[in-house]
């Protein structure tokens, strides 16, 4: 793909800094990352920015339309990669507010300046530009013990999380189908991997058994999620931007199911096997806690579209990418110390 100049939101998020990364090692494209710099945020999780010429950052809300407006009109995208998003389950059930305005608000916004700045553009230019719009499989809702989630799946989102994420779906169809905006849709499976915020399920386990703390676990622990490898997800984006058919989507999905019990005690049997305790193992500190209201009981991905179409396969399983992961958290403890010092807490929230 001859180089692009991609815009690209949430960069300073998990997801948005994994592709920026690969965008800035392995391509030639230009990248403008805009970011609100909220608490997720993290200035140090994109090491090759320092001094790139081919990168730049505005700080600034997607929905913000003047601010976003310039963006368009002083950059010149040929793209744009939407990941900012409010993406924590159960923050969505404390304050839902704030996933309305980021999560639907601020994609309508994006759109309205997309589209304002695409109907400026000369026609073969115009022909190449490309919204892409990067979504999750929660949108779907909950599956039964068998299937996986196609992209034909009818949409039952249950938390406020996974609505607001639903109705940004249907907006960023709703601007291809009535405007003629050139969008594509991605909707991805539970990401992990290096710089990951610690509030998620993997992070947050690595670094609580770490220090040897207990391991809360809500219910069961036999909720079963789909997981992807950060890095996978982003050349599969990278692959979708370059090679996918306007107004279509794409599921991006690991095909690694566990239960969220299976992945905390692999968690702990990598730990034990690089650092372990004085004082036994750490499965013996997992514990079980209330469940989450409304906790969807299974997501899987059925990816075999862009396997097929486009030629994508995942790399990481989940044995080789949460060993990867452990590693990264034990070598990196200055990045995610400085999270921790900066003010965030790993207490329960979401059970109101």
């Amino acid at each position: 793909m001859a180089a692009k100049r991609i815009v690209v939101t949430g960069g300073y998020g998990f997801i948005g800094s994994a592709l920026i990364r690969l965008l800035l090692s392995e391509t030639d494209h230009e990248v403008l990352n805009v970011d609100k710099l909220t608490y997720a945020a993290n200035l140090s999780s994109i090491p090759q920015a320092d001094g790139n010429p081919r990168y730049r950052f505005v700080r600034a809300d997607i929905a913000d339309a003047s601010t976003i407006r310039n963006v368009f009109e002083d950059f010149r995208p040929d793209a744009v990669m939407h990941l900012a998003a409010e993406s924590h389950v159960d923050r969505s059930i404390d304050a839902p507010q704030e996933f309305i305005k980021t999560n639907v608000v601020g994609t309508f916004t994006l759109l309205q300046e997309a589209l304002r700045y695409w109907r400026t553009l000369p026609v073969e230019q115009g022909a190449q530009f490309r919204f892409l719009h990067i979504s999750t499989d929660e949108v779907f809702g909950s599956l039964g013990p068998a299937g996986a989630f196609t992209e034909d799946s009818p949409y039952q989102p249950n938390s406020p999380y996974s609505a607001s994420k639903a109705a940004s779906d249907h907006l960023v169809r709703a601007w291809h189908h009535t405007f003629g905006l050139p969008t594509l849709v991605t909707n991805c499976s539970n990401n992990y991997g290096p710089y990951q915020f610690p509030e998620k399920l993997i992070p947050h386990m690595i670094i609580k058994a770490l220090s040897g703390e207990q391991l809360p676990v809500y219910g069961d622990g036999q909720n079963i999620r789909d997981w992807l490898y950060v890095e996978d997800h982003a050349r599969a984006l990278l692959l979708v931007l370059e090679k996918g058919e306007i107004g279509e989507t794409y599921n991006i999905g690991g095909k690694n199911e566990r239960t969220n019990l299976q992945v905390v005690e692999a968690i702990c049997g990598e730990l034990d096997g690089i650092l372990p305790l004085e004082r036994g193992a750490r499965r013996d500190l997992i514990s079980f806690v209330t469940d989450r209201p409304g906790h969807d009981r299974r997501y899987a991905i059925d990816a075999s579209k862009i396997e097929r179409d486009l030629g994508w396969r995942a790399q990481k399983t989940l044995d080789t990418g949460l060993e990867e992961t452990v590693r990264w958290y034990i070598d990196n403890r200055v990045w995610w110390q400085a999270v921790l010092d900066g003010g965030y807490k790993a207490d329960r929230i979401g059970t109101s």
